[in-house]
């Protein structure tokens, strides 16, 4: 047990199969961190799972009682997941599945989709709590993977609570990239507003990189395609500044400067996060391929050329060039193509148990979500039982990590009849 500012934390590791349907077969380690607060650790408080947003991203490592998991631990006994793939749990990264074939590589990770997610999550259940139902909190992505349990599992959970994640049921890769890009194009138009200096300076710096051969500290090369994938994070709530911040610290007299270069690689590396990349596999389904869904759409929406005044910068979506020009996904590259062509999806929800659901589900759906489509998550909302959703526009995608307690204790309050 490890002690930190006002709770204890406890490591648990435990082998599961790396096929859920294969149990005698291959096995990896999942890695979950047990968090309660330093006054109750003697107690038997109820559990609450907490599931990461992503694709791709390991559980928070807690330094204090603060924000989200602060509220939480009021209440319960926190159990912060590290998803298959991800932090201490089997991690994927291009150094581990270096020299595997892509097709061994692509059928490896369809091993890594919310399904299995879900199974683990029930071997710990059984292990840490006995067996008890436990609470949830999806966030982003971790409410995708809430209607995957509550498909595959409702028996193990009581209450669920999601912030920006309720999927689309039905929406295919399409659909989703539709809607996305104009929400897109309207989040650029709201940075130009802001800040109108910075249209004459992505500009700038797009020319630069057309003309020459820039490298990154890793050594590739910073073409225009990445440098416009800085918009994946206007959909944060300090998402238009901290672009406006790089911007504003990008020269030192007519070369890019070393600050800028290490940012741009940074936010744009998937260093850690190279399941992020391949997130069109998540929205996999049935006989439908994803087939680069974004990359086609692009073509659709000719306010992203790269001759449009002024020049958009391109959202949370993934392309094929990132799997050739980026060195932590070129490992990745041959499997991708094959994920992307894969019409072979199991289902990843269950439509007729989610109509009859009967665990209580409250929602955060945040109305301007860049991420996750507001009426994807309402139409989902009617066709869930037990939903209750509180639409606002108070908050971005980041609303948990920005104004946790009163998200999650609205959510909470709801629950409790408060609300």
């Amino acid at each position: 047990m490890i002690a930190f500012p006002g709770l204890r934390c406890t490591d648990h590791t435990v082998t599961v199969p790396l096929d859920h349907r294969d149990p005698a077969g291959a096995t990896i380690d999942v890695f979950a961190r047990e968090v309660v607060a330093s006054d109750r650790a003697g107690e038997d408080l109820p559990w609450l799972l907490f599931l990461q947003g992503g694709p791709g991203g390991k559980g928070p490592r807690p330094l204090r009682a603060e924000g989200w998991l602060g509220h939480a631990l009021r209440t319960h006994r926190v159990l912060l997941l590290d998803q298959r793939g991800t932090g201490r749990s089997t991690p994927i990264s291009g150094r581990t599945v270096r020299g595997m074939p892509d097709a061994a590589l692509a059928a490896y990770l369809r091993l890594f989709r919310a399904d299995s997610i879900v199974a683990d999550a029930e071997i710990l259940r059984e292990r840490l709590a006995g067996g008890a139902r436990w609470d949830t909190l999806g966030q982003s992505y971790g409410g995708f993977i809430t209607m995957t349990y509550l498909s595959a599992a409702p028996q193990g959970l009581r209450t669920c609570y999601i912030t920006g994640g309720l999927p689309g049921l039905t929406a295919t890769a399409d659909e989703v990239y539709a809607r996305t890009y104009p929400r897109v194009a309207a989040r650029n138009a709201e940075y130009y507003r802001t800040f109108p200096q910075d249209a004459a300076e992505v500009r700038r710096i797009a020319g630069h990189l057309a003309a020459g051969d820039v490298r990154l500290p890793d050594g590739d090369r910073l073409t225009v395609d990445r440098f416009r994938v800085l918009g994946g994070v206007f959909g944060m709530s300090y998402g238009c500044a901290q672009v406006h911040w790089l911007l504003d610290e990008a020269w030192h007299g007519e070369e890019l400067s070393d600050t800028f270069r290490h940012e741009v690689m940074r936010l744009t590396g998937f260093v850690d996060t190279p399941l992020a990349a391949l997130q069109e596999f998540t929205y996999g389904q049935g006989a439908t391929p994803t087939a680069w869904a974004a990359h086609r759409a692009l073509g659709d929406h000719p306010e992203f050329a790269a001759d449009a005044d002024p020049l958009l910068l391109t959202g949370e979506m993934m392309y094929p060039w990132m799997f050739r020009q980026i060195a932590a996904l070129r490992p990745f590259a041959g499997a991708a193509d094959l994920l992307a062509a894969a019409d072979d999806w199991p289902p990843l929800y269950d439509l007729g148990r989610l109509a009859a659901n009967e665990v209580p589900v409250h929602a955060a759906v945040y109305a301007d979500d860049l991420y996750v489509d507001a009426g994807l998550s309402l139409r989902t909302a009617r066709a869930v039982g037990n939903v209750r959703t509180w639409v606002t526009s108070e908050h971005q995608h980041d609303g948990l990590r920005t104004a946790g307690p009163e998200v999650l204790g609205h959510l909470m309050d709801q629950a409790a009849g408060l609300r």
